[in-house]
């Protein structure tokens, strides 16, 4: 009977081993296998005769327990199981995450230690969700402790649960102080029984929560927001993440402090230029008339001396003005296509006269491989070398003055062009470099200086040749006395070159009497009007003038006028309403040509009237040349439009 009984005990031991589903291998206590079930190589990828050349002690040991030894020390009678996590490596080469219980077989008599039985279970898509969770409460706890926003959150009773350390910053309170509490508390009851009404929408109850008060009682601004809090499919309260508004409301008070700031710096600079340049358009334009008459010496000196006077005055307030919209950042780029040596020799040419009152000699040098054509602003390029070639001569009592350019660098489609002035003057004493390019400094100090200005021009330099993409820099001539200045200016070259000396001929008008077109002045100043008239009768031509844009008008319905100067700022109609009347009513083959003449002339300005509608723009004080110039360009679009009708 009991050996029947002992049978049937070893089937049913072999049938569970042969087809439990948990992984189950035999190791002696020496460490070797005895044997593997079938569940077991089925979890690893391998057959029993893989697996079994695997170390056995692979399956019993843990990371603190290495040895035979320790293992049957560690498994007694109280504690019969050894449990813990281990990783293995499948077949196919990914690795498995499994759970192992240990447990040792002993003798029925004498309790000898017979091998071990290690139990496996496949644990990897357990373990795989366990690590996503614990990742996900880290990533949030991290979120939410270095979050640089509040965040509280409370239970649908109002009850605070939790908040992170930027809640304590906002609240004054600590997080312990605040569990357990009502969020009423912080964002009013009436605000929490919004968030908390059934019918109430969250997202709207957010927008009314714009404070919240801290422990001292003051309230904080904040930006609100509300995030439900939801546990399997069901809200179980809300995160309240608050952004502290407080510097940022000081931001935007200060911005738009600094905006109406600069709005009214850019009024007023507007005003002034247009307050100066009026009553300098009457000084400059009058002395220029009265030069053009008989005068003794004596009183075309004193002439002169007025004259310079105000083109000093002028160049002044022509220096604040620039420098001032630098500043203001109101300063764009104007690109074109020209001949960079045509707009370096014109720049000397109009050094040259005061160059030879002084009996000095200036040259120029530009190195063959500086491109020709090239693509920039023009004017700033030319700006900044007058304003260095004015210093160089001004500085220079006898001597030379030269201007080198060189390319240093050209790659694609662009060169760095390297411009130097080069003077044999006073230099710059070395201490006295570093402050060169600051604004209104100048090397000699204002009571002992031998020259004027306002000390603005190399400051605007500085901030031109900056925004062309280049430096600027000092230094002493090398060879004498004297100073160098060097900048650089990053230039495009045009896709396709225009060949020099391509001029588009302009067909000359056949005006023999000098009254083939008809001119109107509009003018509310007297003065102006004077000078205006006096300047075209010396070139050539008569004029009328009407003292606002309401007069202008009615006088443009009795006598169809070609040409019109028409003032901007005029009392009754100002001149920009009265051009467009005067466009709209003329046929399209006959609108005259509206010139508009400003004393605004802050940059930008021209711009802005060409896109309302005027054709030609002259700033104030308006000088002989600039009429001259204007009246050109109106003769050659009268030829090119007569031309084109003819052939069309």
């Amino acid at each position: 009977m009991s050996e029947a009984n002992i049978f049937g005990h070893q089937a049913l031991f072999e049938h569970v081993y042969k087809s439990a589903p948990i992984g189950i291998a035999l190791v002696t206590i020496e460490g070797n296998w005895i044997s593997v079930n079938p569940a077991a190589c089925k979890m690893f990828g391998f057959t029993e005769k893989e697996l079994m050349q695997q170390p056995a002690t692979d399956y019993i040991y843990s990371d603190n327990v290495d040895s035979p030894e320790k293992l049957v020390q560690s498994l007694s009678e109280k504690v019969p199981t050894v449990a813990l996590e281990k990783q293995f490596m499948h077949k196919d080469g990914r690795r498995i995450w499994t759970s192992v219980h240990v447990s040792l077989v002993r003798d029925e008599k004498d309790k000898t230690p017979l091998f071990f039985i290690s139990q496996m279970v496949d644990i990897t898509d357990s373990k795989v969700a366990e690590q996503k969770l614990q990742e996900s409460i880290e990533r949030y706890t991290s979120l939410k402790k270095y979050n640089h926003d509040a965040i509280i959150s409370f239970n649908l009773q109002g009850e605070i649960m939790n908040g992170n350390q930027m809640a304590e910053q906002l609240t004054g309170y600590t997080i312990p102080e605040l569990a357990g509490k009502r969020i009423s508390l912080l964002m009013g009851e009436h605000n929490l029984r919004r968030v908390l009404s059934d019918s109430a929408d969250y997202t709207s109850a957010e927008k009314s929560i714009n404070g919240i008060r801290h422990k001292d009682g003051h309230m904080v601004e904040v930006l609100a927001t509300l995030a439900p809090i939801v546990i399997h499919n069901k809200n179980v309260g809300f995160y309240i993440i608050a952004k502290d508004m407080t510097e940022q409301k000081k931001l935007i008070i200060e911005k738009e402090a600094a905006e109406k700031t600069n709005k009214a710096k850019s009024e007023f600079l507007a005003m002034m230029s247009h307050e100066i340049r009026t009553p300098m358009n009457g000084v400059i334009g009058m002395t220029d008339l009265i030069l053009d008459t008989d005068l003794d010496e004596e009183q075309r000196e004193y002439v002169q001396i007025i004259k310079k006077s105000g083109t000093t005055l002028l160049n002044i307030i022509n220096d604040i003005l620039d420098f001032s919209k630098i500043e203001s950042g109101r300063t764009e780029l104007s690109e074109e296509t020209f001949s960079l040596r045509n707009t370096l020799s014109e720049t000397m040419n109009l050094m040259l006269p005061k160059a030879l009152e002084k009996n000095i000699e200036v040259t120029t040098s530009v190195a063959p491989d500086v491109q020709d054509q090239v693509y920039g602003d023009m004017t700033k390029l030319r700006q900044v070398l007058m304003n260095l070639l004015s210093n160089a001569v001004k500085f220079t009592p006898t001597g030379s003055v030269s201007v080198s350019v060189s390319c240093i660098q050209s790659i694609h489609g662009s060169g760095l062009i390297q411009f130097s002035v080069t003077d044999t003057g006073i230099g710059v004493p070395s201490e006295k470099v570093p402050q060169l390019f600051e604004p209104f400094y100048q090397v000699d100090h204002y009571m002992t200086r031998q020259v004027e200005g306002t000390g603005l021009g190399l400051a605007i330099c500085k901030k031109l040749v900056e925004l062309m993409g280049g430096e600027i820099w000092y230094e002493p001539n090398p060879k004498q006395t004297g100073s160098v200045f060097t900048f650089t200016v990053q230039l495009k070259y045009p896709l396709v070159a225009v060949n020099e000396g391509e001029e588009n001929p302009v067909q000359e008008l056949d005006d023999a009497d000098g009254n083939a077109f008809k001119i109107l002045i509009v003018e509310d100043n007297e003065v102006n009007q004077l000078v205006l008239k006096k300047i075209i009768e010396k070139l050539g031509y008569s004029s009328e003038t009407v003292p606002n844009g309401l007069e202008a008008v009615e006088a443009y319905k009795k006598y169809p006028y070609d040409l019109i100067f028409m003032d901007i700022q005029m009392p009754f109609m100002d001149g920009m309403e009265a051009a467009r009347i005067i466009k709209q009513s003329a046929p399209a083959d006959k609108r005259p040509y509206v010139v508009a003449v400003t004393a605004h002339a802050i940059k930008g300005d021209r711009e802005k009237y060409l896109a309302m509608g005027m054709d030609e723009y002259v700033s104030k004080p308006v000088s002989m040349q600039a009429v001259s110039d204007v009246i050109d360009i109106f003769r050659s679009t009268r030829v090119n439009s007569s031309t084109d009708g003819s052939t069309a």
